[in-house]
């Protein structure tokens, strides 16, 4: 049986030969989770983050999905560096592979992943393809990625439903594409169906059938909640790359999750002896608060690692245990994940290294322009309200990075409201240029500014935003708290299931104001889309085949 062992970089720079390596695929399988949709740059701030975090791969996307996915794969390949490897994902179809590899050519590490279903239930009912012909496509396609990309890339499969999969075929169809080039075999439990016990002995099964002569990796979905321990039940047996994602955002009930993963072998090193990852552990809570800004995903708060209880203690008894001895109820520090213990106060005599200071307690690193713009927001909120919370701070630097190209500019509007009558309200707007009004009456405040921007907009553009979702949340608990809005629009002439659907944010101690935000700031990206001519929302949807 050939084997890449000795030649390819497996682990990159810097991770311990044997480590478990972290695959992360947030841009990927995270963003296949209904409502997740991220536009390229949002993509690649993700990306960049994960640097920081210092993954080992980065699995940026699927590139035949939409030119703008694989706009975004190549970026993040062009842009990557410091030994992290950028996977694409790829059917093992014709014109799959060719345009994965045509999007992570510039990358440092490029990393081609290949996938193909191989349990009767998929093969029968999705392909209509019979065993026979899934092991000779997966053969011919790992054949040619390897004679395409070189004996140095990584090239990695994946039998989707291998967990449901007969297990003679499936050690059939590893050691094949093993003896073809792969040199990393992904295990999927594509619908979180096993159980740790039998997901350790499959893994067990395959180490078993190759040997040395590939990585085994594994990706685990949350469908009974047990991703996380599927995934370390692996680990013990063999398996040395984790499919993660942070928040464990993806389909469904969502895939592994990286903070769970990483922080179980961090904590537990009896149990996973010299296994734990080279991930720069400081930075999972600015990843995760980025990923759930940017997809307005809320993370519940008694998630594990990353949840805003997760290091909180309102028991008297479990009060007095952490003031005595904070290990009497915390297996690992706050800190070692991006949090502080202590608290700065920021307020409008504060200057900019103090503001540095504070948000890199917070587990943020501003610089330069970035931090000169977070300042001066943070000074004008601290004239408006009596305290500038932590929370006040991390939602002024989330509004910054999601920051977009603007065509249309609201400057100005006001608003007549009186209780048991309509709303009358007033909007002027430049619009690609062009100096535009509204006016319109509504039921209420925002909903006639909402209307009185469409009657801007839409003589000029022949569309209007149309809200699918809005909502409203208190950033700190203050009684002169800011108001964070996120909301979701289509374009008026766009409707089915296909439709283009946007994320906006605003933020501001006005709720009007910060509706007005994010209603304009999700009219630019609707615009944007429209004259680059790439679609954003939900890539992945427009494939037929479920992904790994």
């Amino acid at each position: 049986m050939t084997s890449f062992e000795s030649t390819n970089p497996r682990f990159g720079a810097g991770v311990p030969a044997g480590a478990v390596r972290i695959f992360d695929t947030t841009l990927r399988d995270g963003e296949q989770a209904p409502g997740a949709g991220l536009t390229a740059a949002e993509k690649l701030e993700v990306a960049r983050q994960l640097a920081r975090l210092k993954v080992d791969v980065i699995e940026a996307g699927f590139p035949a999905a939409s030119p703008g996915d694989f706009e975004a794969v190549r970026r993040i390949a062009q842009e990557t560096r410091g030994g992290i490897a950028v996977a694409a994902l790829a059917r093992c179809r014709d014109g799959d592979p060719q345009r994965a590899v045509e999007a992570i050519r510039v990358a440092e590490r490029p990393h081609l992943h290949l996938f193909i279903a191989t349990s009767d239930i998929h093969l029968v009912h999705k392909l209509r393809m019979t065993r026979e012909q899934a092991l000779a496509e997966s053969v011919r396609w790992v054949k040619w990625a390897r004679q395409t990309l070189g004996r140095d890339a990584e090239i990695e499969f994946s039998g989707e439903d291998a967990s449901r999969t007969e297990l003679d075929y499936l050690l059939d169809v590893y050691e094949a594409v093993t003896e073809a080039g792969a040199s990393t075999l992904n295990i999927p439990d594509t619908v979180g169906y096993a159980i740790p016990s039998e997901f350790g002995r499959l893994v067990g099964a395959v180490k078993g059938r190759v040997g040395d002569a590939a990585t085994i990796s594994v990706h685990c979905h949350n469908d009974l909640g047990l991703a996380t321990a599927n995934t370390l039940a692996a680990v013990q047996a063999g398996a040395r790359q984790v499919e993660v994602t942070i928040n464990g955002l993806g389909e469904r009930a969502g895939n592994a999750s990286l903070e769970e993963v990483v922080m179980a072998l961090r904590t537990r090193p009896a149990q996973f002896p010299d296994l734990a990852a080279s991930v720069a552990t400081e930075q999972i809570t600015a990843a995760s608060r980025l990923v759930s800004y940017l997809t307005g995903f809320t993370i519940q708060p008694n998630k594990a690692i990353v949840g805003s209880n997760a290091f909180a203690h309102e028991s008297g008894i479990h009060q007095d245990g952490v003031l005595k001895n904070p290990l009497t109820y915390e297996i690992m520090t706050p800190q070692s994940v991006g949090l502080s213990g202590s608290t700065l106060s920021i307020g409008k005599l504060s200057g900019r290294r103090g503001l540095q200071g504070k948000l890199r307690e917070l587990g943020v690193e501003v610089e330069g322009e970035e931090l000169d713009a977070v300042y001066r927001a943070a000074i004008q909120l601290a004239d408006s309200k009596k305290e500038v919370t932590d929370a006040d701070l991390l939602a002024l630097v989330e509004q910054r990075k999601a920051d977009v190209p603007r065509s249309i500019e609201l400057l100005g509007w006001s608003i007549t409201s009186s209780s048991g009558g309509h709303s009358v309200g007033s909007a002027s707007l430049v619009v690609a240029g062009s100096a535009k009004a509204g006016n319109s009456t509504g039921n209420g405040p925002v909903n006639a500014l909402f209307k009185s921007v469409d009657e801007a907009i839409r003589p000029v553009l022949g569309w209007n935003p149309v809200l699918t979702e809005y909502e409203i949340k208190a950033v700190s608990g203050d009684g002169d708290a800011q108001g964070q809005v996120l909301l979701r629009a289509r374009r008026s002439s766009d409707e089915g299931p296909g439709a283009l659907v946007v994320t906006g944010h605003g933020l501001s101690t006005n709720i009007i104001e910060a509706s007005l935000e994010a209603y304009i700031v999700a009219a630019n990206k609707l615009h944007g889309a429209e004259i680059n001519g790439v679609e954003v929302a939900f890539v992945g949807r427009r494939v037929a085949e479920d992904l790994p």
